[in-house]
C-alpha cells in the first residue's frame, strides 16, 4: 500500500482511546516504531462529527509517517479527511457499490469473510485487498485459526492481496504471515499498552524481517 518490501507487513488498527490528543500521540509514536504499510481508522462508538474530527487528526499523522490511512465505512469522512482509502467491512454487495464507485481515486478493500464462498464473491467485485477477519476480532493471543486458512487458500490462489487480522500477541503476526499473507493487522497487541507501542512495532517488523516467508518476484 506504500513502499514494496518482499514480506507480510503490518497494518495497524488505530486504537480506541477516548482523549483525542492521547490517541493521535499514541498514534504516532507507534508509526515511529517501523514500517507500516497502512493504518485503518474505525469509527468506534463516535458520532459521525466527531469521527470526521478523528479523522482529519490522524490522516496526516499516518500520511506523514509513509503509510496509506483507511477510513473505515465512511466515504465522505474518507473523502474529507483526504485519506487515502476506504475499509469496508459490510458484504460483498457493500463492497462492490464502494470499488464501483471510488476506484481508483481510493484504495478500496474488506470484506470479512467467513467462508470460501463469501470469500469469492468478494473477490469478484475487485477490491485492492480482502480482509480476513474483525478489525475488533483480535479477542485471543492468537489470529483466528479460520481466518488463517481462508487467508493460507487465497493466497495460493488468488493474486488480490489479503490482509490478516492477528491476535492479541504480537507474535501472532508470524503465524498470519507463514499463510503467504501480504499484510497483518494488529491493534490491541500493539496498542494493549501504549506506551510499548513503538517497541512492538520494531519487535513485530524485526521478528516478520528474520522470518517471514519472502514473496516470489
Amino acid at each position: 500500500m506504500s513502499k514494496t518490501i518482499e514480506r507480510c507487513r503490518l497494518v495497524l488498527i488505530a486504537p480506541d482511546i477516548a482523549d483525542p490528543a492521547d490517541r493521535a500521540k499514541v498514534l504516532a509514536d507507534a508509526l515511529k516504531g517501523g514500517d507500516v504499510a497502512s493504518v485503518i481508522v474505525p469509527q468506534y462508538g463516535l458520532d459521525d462529527a466527531e469521527f470526521q474530527k478523528h479523522a482529519e487528526r490522524l490522516v496526516p499523522i499516518i500520511q506523514e509517517a509513509g503509510a496509506a490511512a483507511l477510513i473505515e465505512g465512511d466515504s465522505r469522512v474518507a473523502g474529507r479527511a483526504r485519506a487515502d482509502g476506504l475499509h469496508i467491512s459490510g458484504n460483498a454487495e457493500a463492497l462492490g457499490e464502494a470499488v464501483e464507485k471510488h476506484t481508483p481515486k481510493l484504495i478500496v478493500g474488506g470484506g470479512n469473510a467467513a467462508d470460501r464462498h463469501h470469500a469469492l464473491q468478494i473477490g469478484e467485485v475487485r477490491p485492492d485487498y480482502v480482509f480476513f477477519g474483525k478489525t475488533d476480532g483480535d479477542i485471543k493471543p492468537d489470529a483466528h485459526p479460520k481466518n488463517l486458512a481462508l487467508a493460507e487458500w487465497w493466497a495460493s490462489m488468488i493474486e488480490i492481496p489479503c490482509i490478516v487480522m492477528g491476535g492479541t500477541d504480537p507474535q501472532s503476526a508470524l503465524a498470519a504471515a507463514e499463510t503467504g499473507a501480504e499484510f497483518v493487522a494488529l491493534r490491541l497487541a500493539v496498542f494493549g499498552e501504549p506506551e510499548q507501542a513503538p517497541s512492538v512495532v520494531a519487535a513485530v517488523n524485526a521478528l516478520l524481517d528474520e522470518k517471514a516467508p519472502r514473496f516470489e518476484a
